[in-house]
């Protein structure tokens, strides 16, 4: 086994929900790549940053510069959370042989089954990067998309995803990568707003005899006007809406926004909910059965105080709207892919004010670096 030829093969994920994915499915991926190339194989996995540039341009190569010399790999494998839209379709993964490199977009995999995705995208890309241990052996993109075709420039290899199914399903990646079930609990101020609002419905009568006189149907166009309300609400205030700079990146911008909304809609969702889970609680507590039996003339159960509960959640998310802001603005910054990316190319731009320069390394030799567009 010592005589062996040894490869090094380095994994570089953006951080957060790429970097996460990939340390779930870390030991799980070496073994199986480990069967697959001709020779040993080390796995390393690096949690770094892929930056834009401000020609809206993706900087995979320069993965390559890792932290000391001595750390040259055989090939980088890049998981970056930045939506790829080429030729109309969602690219899912793109090889580059001459480089050893290989690029696999996040968001393309989709919100679940994430783990046989993300395994079966790398070890197609191992296939094509290193020595393959059985020469006949075929790239595997079954629940991908596929089959890999050559790109129309270059000398690199694609795999879109499906027709159907992709567009659909880069927006849930997207929209799972902004952590919605994380960012909620930033939006505490719109919640003591909603809630300091919301609590005088369980001292209003008449609140009570609006929720008993309420249709469901009502009670829920009530609740979804209120919820759509906060969401725009955020939207406008911090500036969340992206808007193509170029004609050529308007659907892919119709992607950050339609994840955006997702987003959001899901956090202020969790909040409603949340906030009609406090009410519920303080009215089951106040208000004595009997005595709202008697005021609202009907009889009463606890349907009866969810009915009111929902109703003052809804007044207090519409009327608190304009406590609906975020923490800080970092949390801004960090939600949705677009500010994300905006992050990126300041980062970038910021370097390159300062003189640094990004160089790649394979064995010691300087290569050019190859930019890759996330859109076209």
């Amino acid at each position: 086994m010592s005589s062996q030829q040894k490869y090094r093969l380095i994994v570089v994920a953006d951080p957060g929900v790429p970097s996460r994915r990939v340390r779930s499915v870390e030991e799980s991926f070496a073994e199986q790549a480990q069967q697959l190339v001709a020779g040993e194989l080390e796995v390393s996995v690096e949690t770094r940053t892929v930056r834009m540039r401000s020609d809206e341009t993706l900087d995979i190569t320069a993965m390559r510069e890792l932290d000391s010399a001595h750390l040259k790999a055989d090939a980088v494998l890049v998981l970056t959370e930045v939506p790829r839209y080429v030729e109309e379709k969602p690219l899912v993964a793109e090889v580059f042989p001459e480089e050893s490199a290989a690029v696999i977009s996040c968001p393309s995999l989709g919100a679940w089954r994430t783990k046989h995705r993300i395994q079966a995208a790398f070890l197609d890309c191992v296939r094509q990067l290193l020595p393959s241990a059985d020469p006949n052996a075929q790239e595997d993109s079954s629940g991908l998309g596929g089959p890999w075709k050559p790109a129309a420039e270059g000398d690199s290899s694609r795999l879109f995803a499906r027709s159907w199914t992709g567009a659909p399903r880069m927006v849930l990646g997207m929209t799972a990568a902004n952590n919605p079930w994380r960012t909620a609990p930033k939006l505490s101020r719109a919640l003591a707003a909603a809630s300091a609002t919301g609590a005088f419905g369980i001292f209003y009568s008449s609140v009570w005899q609006m929720a008993e006189a309420l249709s469901l149907g009502r009670l829920l166009m009530i609740a979804a006007t209120a919820i759509i309300s906060m969401v725009a609400w955020l939207i406008v205030m911090n500036q969340l809406w992206d808007k193509p700079v170029h004609q050529r990146l308007r659907r892919v911008v119709a992607l950050y926004n339609g994840s955006t909304i997702l987003t959001l809609l899901i956090c202020v969702t969790m909040l409603y909910l949340a906030l009609v889970a406090l009410i519920l609680i303080g009215g089951l507590v106040i208000i004595e059965p009997g005595f709202m039996s008697e005021t609202i003339g009907t009889d009463v159960g606890f349907t009866s105080y969810l009915d009111i509960a929902w109703l003052s959640a809804a007044l207090g998310v519409i009327a608190g709207a304009i406590g609906s802001t975020f923490d800080s603005n970092t949390d801004v910054r960090q939600l949705t892919h677009g500010q994300r990316e905006r992050q990126r190319r300041q980062d970038e731009e910021l370097d390159h004010s300062r003189g640094a320069e990004l160089n790649d390394y394979t064995d010691g030799q300087s290569v050019p670096r190859t930019v890759l567009r996330p859109e076209q």
